[in-house]
């Protein structure tokens, strides 16, 4: 009978070393099976996690403003046509920059920006039927609209960073390189709406076509 005492106490400390007490709430760092020796203290140690409160400061928060005239790294604003939309004269630039490859993959990136940030209120197939027009967002424009058609690369792309009317800004959600794939997949919604068996040049296209 003592023997299944001490199976019952091992077992029912091992298990409790195993999962550890499921729901209990500790005031003190766990212990340390393999402390850092060279470095004591960098494992646990303290330091201002995001949105927490902070005594340090005057304010009471531990998220701190950026010192003035910083640059997040890749944001460094060097070319005004990748950057701005604009060309070197200030006027809206009416391609996409060079330095940047139109490809599937580049439309396909493009296609997944816009789904994400663009389609709940300018719709899948960029008519402004989006999602929000069922509570009430009645004023979204269409892309196939001759005014919007009639834009500039440089103004669509300077619209998603600055925002326009009622849309807000996604210059803080949105890289310029991923920017500059929105539009050029807006014009591949729009080209999809307007175009014609006459604008297909793929050989191999126009033989499953039966053109000439």
């Amino acid at each position: 009978m003592r023997n299944v005492y001490l199976v019952t106490l091992f077992v029912v400390a091992l298990v409790v070393s195993i999962l550890g007490f499921r729901g209990a709430t500790f005031t003190k760092p766990p212990i340390d099976l393999f402390p850092d020796w060279a470095f004591p203290g960098m494992e646990v140690q303290p330091k201002h996690r995001p949105q927490a409160a902070s005594k340090f400061f005057a304010d009471g928060r531990s998220d701190r403003p950026p010192p003035p005239h910083t640059v997040a790294r890749g944001m460094l604003r060097d070319d005004d046509h990748l950057h701005f939309g604009k060309t070197a004269s200030g006027a809206f630039a009416t391609a996409l920059p060079a330095s940047l490859t139109v490809d599937r993959k580049f439309l396909e990136r493009g296609q997944d920006r816009y789904q994400i940030y663009c389609a709940p209120c300018h719709g899948a197939l960029g008519d402004g039927n989006g999602i929000t027009k069922r509570y009430g967002m009645g004023a979204t424009p269409s892309y196939h609209d001759p005014r919007l058609r009639a834009l500039a690369d440089g103004e669509i792309f300077n619209t998603i960073t600055a925002g326009k009317n009622t849309m807000m800004p996604y210059a803080d959600k949105i890289t310029p390189e991923d920017r500059w794939a929105v539009v050029a997949y807006v014009r591949a919604l729009q080209r999809a709406q307007q175009g014609t068996v006459a604008d297909v040049t793929d050989t191999a296209a126009k033989k499953a076509l039966g053109l000439p």
